[in-house]
């Protein structure tokens, strides 16, 4: 990955949820840290696809996964993936005992028919 702006490796993820799933008590597939500002986002998968929204919102072109053992980089800008970019403030992923899809107790029993 060169060095790319919109990374800022202090930052630290704003919290083990997608932030705008958590407010409206919603559920995610997998989740994407902007590696700008730190907000947690639902990928693309997911109902509300709040990664890519606050992309949208905000004008910060890269991401992170936030998913346990990926540590991949995606730039909206420039539609590039990286297998690999700078360390991020931990943590690096949501806690491994939360399941994907997530949050236990918010997904429906029909998640699957429900991301078709």
């Amino acid at each position: 990955m060169t060095s790319d702006t919109g990374i800022d490796p202090r930052v630290p993820p704003s919290g083990t949820g997608c932030v705008e799933c958590d407010a409206a008590g919603g559920w995610w597939f997998h989740l994407r840290r902007c590696a700008q500002c730190g907000h947690i986002g639902c990928c693309d998968d997911s109902p509300g696809k709040h990664a890519t929204a606050h992309h949208r919102a905000t004008g910060h072109p890269v991401i992170r996964s936030y998913e346990p053992g990926e540590g991949w980089f995606w730039n909206y800008d420039t539609n590039e993936l990286y297998e690999t970019g700078p360390e991020l403030a931990p943590p690096g992923s949501h806690p491994p005992d939360q399941p994907a899809p997530g949050p236990a107790g918010r997904v429906p029993a029909n998640w699957a028919d429900v991301l078709r």
